[in-house]
Order: C-alpha cells, then structure tokens, then sequence
C-alpha cells in the first residue's frame, strides 16, 4: 500500500456532474437554501440533494446552518456556498475510507454480509419510491438506477441484449480503497444497486458485480425476477 497516497489531501477531486451543479445553485441563491429548495431545482430526490450538500459542507465548499424557526419544533437546515471554498480544508478521505474499511475486513465476522446490508440500506435511501399501484417495467428500472449510480460518480452505461442487462460502471469513485478492500467495498457496491432497486419495486434486481473486470471497468450483472426463478428451478 501506498502510505504517501493516503497522506495526500483530496481536495482538488472532480465534483461530479450533480455535485457540480447544486453547487452552482447554492452559488447562485440569494440566500442560504433548504434541501427541498436544491432538490426542486436540480431534480433530484431530497435524500440524493442532501447527500450532495452534506459531501459539499465535508469539503469545504459550503455551508450548513440551522434555519430561524417561530414556531416550537426542530428546525431545518440551510445550506450556503462559502466564498473561496476551494482553497479551504485539505481533506484526507481516502485515510479515513482506508481505516474504516479495514476495520469492518479485521473485526467483523461477516464483513462482505455487513457491507452489502449497508448498501442496501442506503439504496433504499437515496432512492424515490414510485407512487402506490405504480410499477416499473425492467428498462425504466435499469434507467433510474443508471441515472442514480452517474449521481454518485460511477459513470454507468446500461447495455442489454433485450432479455438481460448489464450495468458497466466505468468510473469508480472509491476503486483505490476497493483495490485493497473488494470484499468490503464491492458488496456495498453491490448491496446499493440491490437497495435502490427494491425501493423502485422493480421487477429487476442486481444479481451479481464482477469488480475490475478491465482495468477501468466493472460489471454489475441484472437480472429479472422471471431470469431468477428459471435459474433456480
């Protein structure tokens, strides 16, 4: 491993088309903004916005703040862009993701189980429910969770040979420490498609991840639930 990589500041990382662009929001508003007020504006499920202005506050580019309530309750947050942001709070993640993650490999007994209950979790989370009695057919599905995984920073392409899909994510925004951690990482990987889907009520489900399968390149392999019941029957 690499010590010197770990110790290098992160700042300077690519944002990510989304990130970019609630970044330019809070730029633009003339007064800190709630996460509805992002989430409206860039499109974006409330959860993914603030998983976006959360990573933004983390790296120094904005700033959170409670909002003035007149009412007794607790109150919401508010977002603003921090002038200079940029130059400010050299971060470290990559250290921080290296020591978690071998945490969860070293004390764990079933590490790979726990990563991919996590991705689950955090699938559902990030992810819009259709509305009651709504139901995706399996290309809509795959088409929100591709546009759901180039969010994150995966730059995901979908391809199917009409009965089958394969998402290919091109880009992974943690492969240094999945490079050391594929057990941990992947199966969150993994677990997150997994989560997301089930949250859409999809009649599709990712089967398995086949991590590096080129030097850039993994594969997410899909699969229908009609695929899944022939393959067990």
């Amino acid at each position: 491993m690499d010590v010197q990589a770990l110790l290098t500041p992160d700042a300077g990382a690519p944002l990510g088309q989304s990130r970019a662009h609630v970044l330019d929001l809070l730029r633009a508003a003339g007064s800190p903004a709630g996460v509805k007020d992002i989430a409206d504006q860039a499109g974006l499920h409330p959860n993914t916005a603030r998983f976006h202005l959360d990573a933004l506050v983390d790296a120094g580019l904005a700033a959170r703040a409670p909002k003035e309530r007149t009412t007794p309750g607790r109150p919401s947050m508010a977002y603003r862009a921090v002038a200079g942001g940029e130059t400010m709070g050299r971060r470290r993640y990559r250290l921080l993701a290296e020591m978690l993650t071998s945490l969860i490999a070293g004390m764990l007994p079933k590490p790979g189980e726990a990563a991919g209950e996590a991705g689950r979790e955090w699938g559902r989370y990030l992810t819009e429910p259709p509305p009651p009695y709504q139901r995706l057919d399996a290309g809509k599905a795959v088409g929100r969770l591709t546009a759901t995984m180039a969010e994150i920073g995966f730059a995901p392409e979908a391809v199917t040979d009409g009965t089958r899909y394969q998402l290919r994510l091109r880009q992974c925004p943690f492969r240094e420490v999945a490079e050391n951690h594929q057990d941990v990482v992947c199966q969150l990987h993994l677990g997150l498609m997994q989560g997301a889907l089930a949250q859409m009520r999809a009649p599709v489900t990712a089967d398995r991840l086949q991590p590096f399968a080129e030097p850039s390149l993994c594969i997410a392999y899909l699969a229908t639930r009609q695929n899944q019941a022939s393959a067990g029957s």
